[in-house]
């Protein structure tokens, strides 16, 4: 049985990197100065020349390693470490989590809606005896 390991798709990595980063073919097409249909057959080929993955991965904000060892597992581990390790000091992912309830909000700003229309018709009626 051959145990051999399968040599990583760099096309994929790019493809995938490129996705990670919301970015169309077109874009990077453009930032590299190429067609989009260049780009599309970079992703779909298993080696790419190194200056060109140089090239590739300035444009994606990653280097050329990044590239070659992507695997979605790392990406979703990363991830789940930052949450992890974010939350671990009272803060969310991407910030301080405030905990308040959307119903409250919308109940606390309906009254205040129905308090300002109260108090106007209050000073219509005002307006209306001082005549």
């Amino acid at each position: 049985m051959n145990t051999a390991t399968k040599p990583k798709h760099i096309g994929r990595n790019i493809s995938r990197i490129r996705e990670l980063r919301e970015m169309k073919q077109e874009a990077l097409a453009i930032a590299l100065g190429v067609s989009q249909q260049t780009v599309s057959n970079m992703e779909n080929s298993e080696t790419i020349e190194d200056e060109k993955l140089l090239e590739v991965a300035k444009v994606l904000g990653v280097t050329s390693e990044a590239i070659k060892n992507f695997s979605e597992e790392s990406v979703f581990n990363f991830f789940n470490n930052f949450y992890d390790n974010s939350a671990s000091n009272g803060q969310g992912a991407f910030g301080p989590v405030y905990n308040f309830n959307p119903i409250d909000k919308l109940v606390e700003l309906y009254e205040r809606l129905v308090q300002a229309e109260k108090d106007k018709i209050a000073y219509l009626e005002k307006l209306l005896k001082d005549k």
